[in-house]
């Protein structure tokens, strides 16, 4: 671990963690070393490769040059939620002075004026939470029918408070939020699923906690070949319909089971209705299996067959 102990003088820690991607992480930390704030912040890097640990090295080249405060990790359990939760423990731990705790992919690239946004949201509006956007580069052509497809998408419009967002990418955490919570923050049961920064957003909407979405606060995300295919595409939307079966079965309260099965049966109706829609809107096929393959997903674990795409491979 490389990092300044107990930081008094911090009040915003950007967390980072990463897995096999030295390259695209170095231009992430670029990006937000070079933003300008009026208050100072800390940065949390953890590589998630205990193995070949080569983001680690990169940050820390890049990260020693910086009077930047700065925590280097690696977190040797593999999975992305173990990752997330081990540099949001560090962060707090590290700087106890900071109030609020944000985080960005290391596919991502954060626009001047990022981190400045989204702490000035979270100042003027006493939110807890704050998401931005995260608009997508695809590093190969591809046809409309994918660019806009609706795992693309994002929530649109003003600065505005929202119910609650649905992904950590773009996002702060007030101090308090995890306070409450505890660790681990993100549910291990999503590690290899994905999708534990969706549940960690339910909870806290049924916690009461408030949301403020700030439009003017952009990070822009690489999508790669291998992601903006068919097949990939429709694996993907099964696994939301994963994710979203096993959420509701955490949190439906009494009756879940019988719940959610009756949910997973509407679903599956109107999967069909709505993907004949699109398919007769548009003319696209692959945009148009995306709800029915959504409320195929939602079967999936009761068969069984939860994706496991964050298994990495050794």
């Amino acid at each position: 671990m490389n990092s300044t102990p107990l930081d008094s003088n911090v009040d915003a820690v950007v967390c980072i963690p990463t897995f096999r991607r030295p390259d695209w992480l170095r231009q992430t930390l670029e990006s937000v070393l070079s933003q300008k704030t009026d208050f100072p912040f800390a940065i949390v890097v953890v590589d998630n490769d205990a193995a070949n640990p080569a983001g680690h090295a990169v940050a820390k080249a890049m990260l020693d040059t910086t009077d930047i405060p700065s925590t280097l990790e690696i977190e040797p359990s593999q999975g992305n939620c173990h990752a997330i939760n081990r540099a949001f423990s560090s962060a707090l731990d590290t700087y106890p002075s900071a109030r609020w705790f944000l985080m960005i992919d290391d596919d991502e690239i954060a626009e001047a004026g990022w981190l400045q946004h989204m702490v000035e949201t979270a100042r003027r509006t006493a939110a807890d939470i704050v998401g931005g956007p995260v608009t997508r580069t695809f590093d190969a052509d591809v046809p409309a029918s994918i660019r806009n497809h609706a795992i693309f998408g994002s929530i649109e419009g003003a600065t505005r408070q929202v119910n609650m967002i649905h992904g950590s990418g773009n996002c702060l955490i007030a101090r308090h939020v995890f306070e409450r919570f505890g660790a681990p923050f993100f549910d291990l049961r999503f590690n290899f699923l994905g999708g534990g920064d969706m549940e960690f957003f339910t909870r806290c909407r049924l916690a009461g906690y408030k949301t403020w979405w700030c439009a003017e606060a952009i990070i822009h995300e690489t999508v790669p070949s291998d992601r903006s295919n068919p097949k990939w595409l429709m694996k993907r939307s099964i696994r939301i319909g994963s994710i979203n079966f096993v959420i509701d079965r955490l949190h439906m309260g009494a009756f879940a089971g019988v719940k959610v099965f009756a949910k997973n049966l509407v679903s599956l109706s109107l999967g069909v209705v709505r993907s004949l829609g699109i398919l007769l809107r548009t003319g696209e096929i692959v945009p148009a299996t995306h709800p029915l393959l959504m409320s195929v997903g939602r079967m999936a674990p009761l068969l069984g067959l939860t994706p496991r795409p964050y298994e990495a491979k050794a």
